[in-house]
């Protein structure tokens, strides 16, 4: 993996905004550019197309993006993963309106080097902008115990299928894609749209999917679809 190198000494962090009005990105932006640390704005976008945009013109120190943007309440995770991949040397903060276990998680699996919330004050913000720009990972202890909590339980959930004799879990190639979709933290509107299915139809895969596996949960899934990913297992007949 690249590591970041820290701005030098007296440079400026540039930094791009996403989010999902145009009033909260010029009130993040304004906030940002008056504050004391050395950082400025070089663009803000409210959707994904926005930011590829705004990539296309700009060098991108740190990126905040909001996990819900306009064109989807999970369209965040999709642009931090392009990203990435296209702009390594770019570090991304996902901007969260609440921190629960599953969002954070995902926010990680989304390459992010950083999670804020929203109660938190826009000096904290900077404070946080500034600390990632250095390749420092932002995260406190609740959001680091909910990553080391679902690698635990991913962990145990192979322990045991390990010592369980089974037959090997064969998934369609219409289920793998289902599953990948999953793991890239799409809904299952999302994925309906996506795949032109009815949300009833997904439902219905996802049910076959957790019991071929034997897991209960859309996190576990993603959790089991990196554990495997550089393993697959051949495909069975669609």
């Amino acid at each position: 993996m690249l590591k970041t190198p820290a701005p030098a000494p007296g440079v400026a962090v540039t930094v791009f905004v996403a989010d999902n009005s145009r009033m909260n990105c010029e009130l993040m932006a304004a906030a940002v550019q008056r504050s004391r640390y050395r950082l400025t704005i070089v663009g803000y976008a409210t959707d994904s197309a926005g930011v590829r945009a705004g990539f296309s013109k700009n060098a991108v120190d740190v990126a905040v993006i909001c996990a819900h943007l306009r064109d989807g309440v999970s369209a965040g995770f999709s642009v931090a993963r392009e990203i990435r991949s296209s702009f390594p040397m770019t570090n991304v903060i996902m901007l969260l309106d609440s921190i629960q276990g599953g969002v954070v998680v995902e926010a990680f699996r989304s390459g992010v080097r950083g999670i804020f919330s929203r109660e938190e004050s826009f000096e904290a913000l900077c404070k946080c902008i500034q600390a990632v720009s250095r390749g420092q990972v932002w995260a406190n202890s609740k959001e680091l115990y909910f990553v080391i909590d679902a690698l635990a339980r991913m962990s145990s959930v192979d322990r045991v299928n390990g010592l369980r004799p089974k037959t090997p879990t064969l998934l369609t190639k219409r289920e793998e894609g289902i599953v990948r979709l999953v793991a890239e933290g799409l809904t299952n509107r999302d994925i309906s749209q996506q795949l032109n299915l009815s949300e009833h139809t997904v439902r219905n895969y996802l049910f076959r999917i957790f019991n071929k596996v034997g897991i209960s949960s859309r996190l576990e899934l993603a959790l089991h679809d990196v554990s495997r990913r550089d393993n697959r297992q051949p495909h069975a007949a669609d």
